[in-house]
């Protein structure tokens, strides 16, 4: 592995309504994520049932986690783990500022 470095709040040209940028992956299905939503939701019926869990963190912006018990409002320094096969979807996040999430993926084993 090399050292690599950047930073979490580097400017991102506009897409549709998501980057996603991986900043680290390695064995196991592990791997950290830098996202930055612009106004984005999930397609409507549209639901995540992933086989890891993910460890997601606002950093910036705010959004609505849905999950099929109810929703969940996020805001700067905000964390959730989801277990694996947790369904769940993204129900809005903001433009101005942008949403900046930090999330991390791991096996379904080692949560």
């Amino acid at each position: 592995m090399t050292i690599r470095r950047g930073n979490l709040f580097s400017p991102v040209t506009p897409e549709p309504d998501e980057f996603v940028e991986v900043l680290a992956s390695g064995v196991g299905a592990h791997r950290v994520e830098r996202i930055v939503s612009h106004s984005h939701a999930s397609p409507p019926g549209f639901w995540y049932d992933q086989d890891e869990w993910e460890f997601v963190a606002v950093l910036g912006g705010s959004s609505e986690l849905e999950f099929t018990w109810g929703k969940i409002e996020m805001l700067p320094g905000d964390w959730v783990i989801i277990p694996a096969h947790e369904r769940h979807r993204v129900a809005r996040t903001s433009s101005e500022p942008p949403c900046l999430w930090l999330a991390v993926f791991g096996d379904k084993e080692k949560s």
